[in-house]
């Protein structure tokens, strides 16, 4: 089973999941930030060691557990409580008010946090089938924050601007958008599930992306495909820059995102639903 990235598009067979499902969860208005990370390492104060934006769930930080989660409010507006979060962009020619925090400017991420203008949450289903169920508390982290000096094997950085995201996309740069153009972070999770476990050691081995062919092998199964578009009004490249951790340059490459499912059963059956018979709903 393939761990790096999907590529290319694969054909849609007969019989393929070809609805979606959208989730509504704002732009984080409320300002919940924080450089903990509850997957990699839960229990860790800054455990990130740089800033997270977050959408859905209320309260997620080092001490979250899957019945804390399941006991918060949301941001969505269909009751999802799934936890959505990405490290923060930065206007680096300007100070933010974390200049001298851990997480911030303490550990080299320095400039104010741009909150995305627009975040767009959908799920999609697969080209050569349906697709079953997420389990609860499902973990999936897509992109290296350390692709930048480990390699780029887990790397699925995609960024572009609008109006211009059908000419092609970039990993290791970030784009230089023309007037009327605002820069987008799109990304696409993994769509493949070992059918039993909800993490893994590696945070990565439980999920995987599918074949060329857009097939799920080596017993693997396909659930809905998170997708997620961040669009941003930043100043001109190269003022702006994503967080990361130190050694790693804010470079492009390192993007990121983290996704727990906190959805009830209901809710993922509905989304389900829709997704396997081809309509579209949130």
């Amino acid at each position: 089973m393939s761990l790096t990235a999907e590529t290319v598009d694969p054909l849609w067979q007969a019989g393929a999941s070809t609805g979606s499902f959208t989730s509504r969860c704002g732009v984080n208005k409320q300002g919940q930030h924080n450089s903990d990370n509850d997957i990699v390492a839960p229990g860790v104060s800054n455990g990130a060691h740089h800033v997270h934006d977050y959408v859905g769930n209320r309260k997620v930080d080092f001490n979250s557990m899957n019945e804390s989660l399941s006991a918060q409010g949301t941001s969505c507006t269909n009751g999802d409580q799934s936890a959505y979060y990405w490290p923060v962009l930065r206007d680096i020619t300007r100070q933010g008010p974390d200049a001298k925090a851990l997480g911030g400017g303490a550990e080299g991420n320095r400039g104010a946090i741009l909150v995305p203008a627009t975040v767009s949450i959908s799920y999609q289903g697969s080209p050569t089938g349906k697709v079953v169920a997420m389990p609860h508390f499902l973990r999936i982290i897509t992109g290296d924050a350390k692709a930048f000096t480990s390699g780029t094997k887990n790397a699925n950085a995609h960024w572009s601007g609008t109006g211009f995201e059908n000419r092609g996309q970039l990993t290791d740069k970030y784009p230089i958008c023309p007037s009327g153009s605002k820069v987008v972070r799109s990304f696409a999770f993994q769509r493949c599930w070992d059918g039993r476990n909800i993490d893994s050691a590696d945070h990565r081995s439980h999920v995987a992306f599918a074949d060329a062919d857009g097939t799920c092998a080596g017993g693997f199964k396909a659930i809905p495909q998170l997708t997620m578009r961040l669009i941003y009004k930043t100043p001109g490249a190269p003022n702006f820059a994503v967080d990361g951790f130190q050694g790693q340059q804010h470079n492009a490459i390192t993007d990121h995102n983290d996704f727990i499912n906190v959805m009830t059963d209901r809710l993922m059956n509905q989304a389900v639903s829709c997704i396997n018979s081809g309509r579209r709903c949130g």
